[in-house]
């Protein structure tokens, strides 16, 4: 037997007379009438309390509405987002109830929801333009003194009176002497910039750089480059990016942070000025006193030899037949009577552009390729970007 040969209040009523006259079980019941147990004792119930009423299908329409507002409403919120066709659901939200004080106003989320409804939304579109790929190579192996500097941040932590300090190291992978261990109160690549210059002025110019894809060192802009690996570039030192998520590929100098962790930082020091006496210490040990293992037990001053040259200029050279535009203040170049976005580490610098046919122009900083130009696009570069995986 079915519900649907009768009427449903009746088989119901039928159920209900047969479970509370019969002697059987309502498991039995139950399977007889095709219904589920549950179902069987929530008419049950509701037959005590509201008799034969009870038996009847209620609305299954919520009481309450949140986001159902009156077409007044409506009307103002469509009014006001005209008039303002930047602002957000917020701000409209705010607005109305500083110009109805004495009403309830809706919720940024129903306004928001309203937004979608009269199709006055207006979502950012990203444009991910593809631009050309660069592979990453493999990483260089030092061959002798200034051929490879690797350098890194390590984790912050907290000195003793609560102020919150980051670690810069860097470290000649030939050798493995740590040429320099400095504390940052406040973080800015330009402070970064102030302590490579007096390493330069001191033990010379690497050719290779290798860091991470952090800031101050990386970006996700044109080939990766912050303001701070663009000034490396231009002082003609290559820089070496690590893949993403893989900082055993710069094991060496990891190992190296968890020296110094252990023997500066547990505890650490009352104040950075006392952490940075500590940590210079260290350095001094670490050069010319330990050992390394990697080093067939000779410390690092015995193999480590400065460089010193010539201060650079940093300019960058492009061959003679290839357009060159200077990156005006705001990361933008002239280019054909319109102003092409190149990108604000390169604020400063001359880039190189080299005819690629069909409209197209490869962008160039120095050597390295850093996107490309066409004059389809009324945008910016199209960025060069390193392709995932080993």
């Amino acid at each position: 037997m079915t519900w649907q040969k009768v009427s449903l209040v009746v088989r119901r009523l039928q159920f209900v007379k047969l479970a509370l006259r019969s002697q059987q079980s309502l498991s039995r019941l139950c399977a007889r009438f095709g219904i589920s147990r549950k179902s069987g004792y929530k008419w049950l119930a509701r037959f005590e309390r509201q008799g034969i009423r009870g038996l009847q299908d209620r609305r299954r329409r919520p009481n309450r509405f949140p986001q159902q507002i009156s077409a007044q409403w409506v009307v103002r919120i469509r009014g006001l987002r005209r008039r303002h066709r930047t602002w957000g659901s917020r701000k409209l939200a705010a607005r109305l109830g500083r110009m109805h004080p004495k009403e309830q106003v809706p919720c940024a989320r129903t306004i928001g929801n309203w937004l979608k409804r009269l199709k006055l939304n207006r979502p950012q579109r990203r444009r991910s333009l593809r631009g050309p790929q660069l592979s990453r190579r493999r990483l260089t192996v030092a061959t002798q003194s200034n051929h490879v500097w690797t350098v890194d941040f390590k984790g912050w932590f907290r000195t003793g009176d609560g102020r919150r300090v980051e670690p810069l190291t860097v470290r000649d992978a030939f050798s493995c002497y740590i040429l320099a261990v400095h504390l940052f109160g406040e973080l800015s690549w330009k402070a970064v910039r102030k302590v490579f210059l007096g390493l330069f002025g001191k033990y010379g110019y690497p050719k290779v750089i290798r860091v991470d894809n952090g800031s101050p060192f990386g970006s996700k802009g044109p080939a990766g480059l912050t303001q701070l690996s663009a000034w490396w570039t231009a002082l003609g030192i290559a820089v070496e990016f690590i893949t993403p998520g893989h900082p055993e590929q710069n094991a060496a100098h990891e190992q190296m942070h968890g020296v110094l962790k252990n023997e500066t930082t547990r505890p650490a020091s009352c104040h950075l000025s006392a952490q940075q006496r500590r940590m210079n210490r260290w350095a001094r040990i670490y050069n010319q006193i330990r050992p390394h293992e990697g080093l067939n037990q000779r410390v690092p001053a015995d193999v480590y030899q400065p460089k010193p040259g010539e201060a650079r200029d940093g300019l960058v050279s492009y061959p003679k037949q290839w357009a060159i535009r200077h990156v005006r203040s705001n990361g933008e170049i002239r280019w054909r009577g319109r102003k092409r976005f190149i990108g604000e580490a390169f604020i400063g610098y001359a880039v190189g552009l080299r005819a690629a046919g069909c409209g197209k122009w490869k962008i160039f900083f120095g050597r390295l390729l850093l996107g490309e130009l066409r004059d389809a696009d009324t945008g910016g570069i199209r960025p060069a970007r390193y392709v995932r995986g080993l």
